[in-house]
């Protein structure tokens, strides 16, 4: 089963990219209405970027890092990212390719805009409408995670994503909300194209892949403390 052509489908980078793109629509508000300005919550979130760029692992279960992709760091101040990891991987039993785009950020920057509302800003249109799904990992834990599909031009895309905080995996209604005590996250998306594969496979694969990676770089920082809640009125 291979999931693209070549190492990188053009599809799939140009999602990666609108996800990028659309989410920097929401830096200027960020900026302007967030409380995480302390020196001290700066520097847990720059040292929670840090563990992302120099952790977050390449290889995994069967799955082992294809590709490095470039991203643009004008789009991604803009997106408030502070870190971020953006690769392909490839399944070296399957050649099953997925691709994987990180960003370390504030609660708020993190949560500014979610596939549902990126992809339709790209062009696609929304197929399986968003849905929390579990998702086991491979240290016996679970993850919450969203999924769901955006088609365009004839080609299908599988996106799952979660958001990491204080060492779990959560997928919360309302993560500016709910998140807004962190002082730093982890949001991951994991794409495929499944245009070409059988109902439900790309679910499979996404999902499976997912329980590898994130049990994998929890297991990278699991020595380093997760950092802490803001005080009130800091």
């Amino acid at each position: 089963m291979r999931a693209a052509s070549g190492p990188m489908s053009s599809g799939v980078a140009t999602a990666i990219a609108a996800v990028v793109v659309v989410a920097g629509a929401t830096f200027l508000q960020g900026r302007m209405t967030e409380r995480w300005t302390g020196r001290n919550v700066a520097a847990e979130l720059r040292r929670a970027a840090t563990l992302l760029e120099s952790r977050f692992p390449v290889a995994c279960g069967q799955w082992r890092l294809a590709e490095e992709l470039a991203s643009d760091p004008a789009e991604l101040e803009r997106a408030g990212a502070v870190g971020h990891v953006a690769r392909v991987y490839i399944n070296s039993k399957s050649q099953a390719l997925v691709s994987v785009f990180v960003v370390c950020a504030t609660p708020h920057d993190a949560s500014g805009h979610t596939p549902d509302r990126c992809y339709p800003g790209a062009g696609f249109e929304i197929g399986e409408t968003e849905h929390r799904q579990t998702v086991p990992l491979a240290d016996g834990r679970d993850a919450e995670t969203f999924t769901g599909t955006f088609r365009k031009a004839g080609q299908t895309l599988r996106v799952f994503w979660t958001y990491g905080v204080n060492g779990r995996w959560v997928a919360p209604q309302i993560a500016r909300i709910e998140l807004a005590d962190a002082k730093a996250v982890y949001k991951v998306y994991v794409i495929m194209d499944e245009t070409p594969l059988p109902a439900g496979m790309g679910a499979k694969v996404c999902a499976e892949f997912m329980g590898d990676i994130l049990a994998e770089f929890d297991a990278a920082i699991a020595d380093e403390p997760h950092p802490q809640p803001v005080a009130a009125g800091s």
